[in-house]
Parts: C-alpha cells; sequence; structure tokens
C-alpha cells in the first residue's frame, strides 16, 4: 500500500510538470492576441541567420523540436539531446534559401564511454557574387563582392541518469560583407528528460548567449579633411567609420514531445515548443511524425503559431531510413519544404548516416 501511495503521489508530481508546461507553451501566443500594446525588436539583433532551422526532419516539424530524440541536429536545437546517439553520426543538409541566398549545415557526433557525446557543426549562409557597382562604373568596377554568415560550433553532452542528459555548446559566429565583418563567441545549454508518464519527453534549451557583434575592417576606412574651411599641413587623416554594436539573437525553448501511439508496425508522434527570444514575439512550434517499420516517414508542421505577421508557417515533409544489411551503417535521408507566404516555399534536404 505505501509504494502504491508512493507511485500514486510520483504519478500526479510527473503530470502536474507537464501540465504546467504546456501552460507555458500556449499562454505566450494568447497573451499576444488580446495585446495590442505589445512591443516588437524586430531587426535589434545581428545573426539572423542562427535562427534557421539546420535539418529536414525538424522542419517538417514546424521546428518543433527541443524535444525530440537526439540526432546530429541537436547540436542546433537542444544539445542534451545529442547525449542519445551511442555510435557516430553524421549529417549534411544543402538548401536554397531565400533572395538566391544558399544554407549549408554540416554536423558529426561521436560517443565516446565515460566522457559524452562530442560533437562538431558548421553551417554558413552565403549569397551569391555580384559586382561591385559605384556611381562611376554603374556597369561594375571588374571586383565582384558578397556576403557570408558562419557559425563553428562544438559540444560535448552527457548522460546523467537513464532518463536525463545535459548538453552544452561553445560556437565561433563570423559575419562578413566583402572586406569587412564582425565575430564574437557564444554559449548553448540544453536538457532532456524522459518522464515515466508514457515516456513523455520534456526539453528545454537556451542558446546564442554571448558579446555583441560590430562590423570592422578595410571597406569601413575613410580619408577626412579635418578642417575644411582653414589651410593647413594636414590635408587629409585615415578614419573609421563607427559601426553600431548589436546583439545575438538569444532564444529560449521549451517543449514536450511523445508518442500519440506506438505498436511494433507504426508509430505517431508529436512534438509542440513554446520560443521566447529577445528580438520577438513569443511562438508556438507544433509538429506530428508518421513512422511506418522505422523506415518511412511522413511529417507535417506549423511555425511561429500565434504570431502576427510571420512569413514562416506550414511545413510537410518525408523520410527514409534505410539500414544497410549485414551492416551496422544506417542510411538517413530527409526532405522537408516549407511554405513562407509571400517571399515563397524552402525546401531542404538532409543526409545522414549512423554507424
Amino acid at each position: 500500500m505505501k509504494a502504491y501511495k508512493e507511485y500514486s503521489m510520483e504519478s500526479w508530481k510527473i503530470r502536474s510538470i507537464i501540465i504546467l508546461i504546456i501552460v507555458v507553451i500556449i499562454t505566450p501566443g494568447r497573451s499576444q492576441i488580446d495585446n495590442d500594446q505589445t512591443i516588437i525588436k524586430a531587426g535589434t539583433t545581428a545573426a539572423q541567420f542562427l535562427k534557421i532551422g539546420v535539418d529536414a526532419r525538424s522542419s517538417a516539424m514546424g521546428n518543433a523540436s527541443v524535444a525530440l530524440p537526439g540526432d546530429v541536429s541537436s547540436i542546433f536545437w537542444n544539445p542534451g539531446g545529442l547525449a542519445n546517439i551511442k555510435g557516430i553520426e553524421t549529417q549534411f543538409t544543402n538548401s536554397d534559401w531565400l533572395a538566391g541566398m544558399n544554407f549549408t549545415y554540416i554536423g558529426i557526433a561521436v560517443n565516446y564511454p565515460g566522457i559524452g557525446v562530442l560533437g562538431l557543426s558548421i553551417n554558413q549562409l552565403k549569397s551569391p557574387e555580384e559586382p561591385v557597382r559605384t556611381v562611376s562604373d554603374p556597369e561594375g568596377t571588374g571586383a565582384y563582392w558578397d556576403a557570408s554568415d558562419f557559425a563553428l560550433t562544438l559540444t560535448l553532452a552527457r548522460r546523467l541518469s537513464d532518463r536525463f542528459s545535459l548538453g552544452g555548446n561553445i560556437k565561433f559566429i563570423q559575419q562578413r560583407i566583402w572586406h569587412s565583418r564582425a565575430q564574437t563567441i557564444a554559449l548553448d545549454l540544453g536538457a532532456l528528460f524522459v518522464t515515466p508518464f508514457n515516456n513523455i519527453r520534456l526539453g528545454a534549451a537556451i542558446s546564442n548567449y554571448g558579446g555583441d557583434m560590430q562590423m570592422d575592417g578595410r571597406d569601413l576606412k575613410i580619408s577626412v579633411d579635418p578642417d575644411p574651411f582653414n589651410q593647413g599641413t594636414v590635408e587629409f587623416v585615415n578614419a573609421l567609420y563607427e559601426t553600431e554594436r548589436f546583439p545575438l539573437p538569444l532564444l529560449f525553448r521549451v517543449g514536450l514531445a511523445g508518442e500519440l501511439f506506438q505498436t511494433d508496425l507504426m508509430r505517431l508522434s508529436f512534438g509542440i515548443d513554446a520560443i521566447h527570444p529577445n528580438d520577438n514575439l513569443e511562438a508556438v512550434n507544433a509538429g506530428l511524425e508518421y513512422a511506418l517499420f522505422e523506415t518511412f516517414f511522413l511529417r507535417t508542421g506549423y511555425a511561429n503559431l500565434f504570431r502576427d505577421d510571420s512569413e514562416e508557417g506550414l511545413a510537410f515533409g518525408g523520410g527514409l531510413h534505410y539500414q544497410l544489411r549485414n551492416s551496422s551503417v544506417a542510411l538517413k535521408i530527409d526532405y522537408s519544404y516549407t511554405d513562407f507566404s509571400a517571399l515563397g516555399g524552402i525546401p531542404r534536404l538532409s543526409i545522414g548516416v549512423a554507424f
């Protein structure tokens, strides 16, 4: 009887925590609907490419990924989930992004017994080359310019118990426009907990906690006459344009994920995240994943629920995970398509290998 009471009390606590998180997830969006005085801080942070989802599976589920079982993309979504990797996994994602740009993500994670899972990833957003045009040379000077955003991330994740894992990132971030650049260091921290209640997973992560970014470089150099109204021995002095400093897009994610039903044949999983950024309104991401034999996958989701004037919204996709015969090697191919309203749609293709 005592054991039964302890189990009931524990079950009640777990249910209470889950209900509280659901309330936290749903409340921000609803509060914005009734509040016409909400201040939007859009355009106040640098390195916006750090918000781009790095893999097709998560983007097909509306970016509801903070509590999903870990793969290499967990480096981006929740480094705590990376601790679920048992061997070696790699992932490559490529996508034609908005305005003719290209987005690339490369990640690898290795499980070292006694240490944890070590991860390394690179994500880059790059614009095509364009001719340099001036007032005197409107057709081009013969030189070409481009712009690129780059992040290199190192990750360590560990299982602290059979149900709780913790992970952290340190990353180098750089933005470059022709010969000028800004760079800084940032940290991420994430946790994943598998509850005893139907194995529902709770995830939380804070991303991009770091220094401000300020552009610097030879393109900002100018020659200035310090006293244009008087004659003197100093014709001009070299100077630099002083650019503004901008913070990183700090993100806090908290979410739930679990199975609506699961058999030996099929599975239907859900994910729901609440997003609290420092440069926009709160929002909710939600998604579903249907799996057949854990080989064929269909997914759909919706990003930025309850956020007005958001371009990113409905998403869908699928995948094929194939185990090579007489081998421990698994090939993973995932595809997604995300609707960006007036900006068009964005397809993503991810290819991964697990050993």
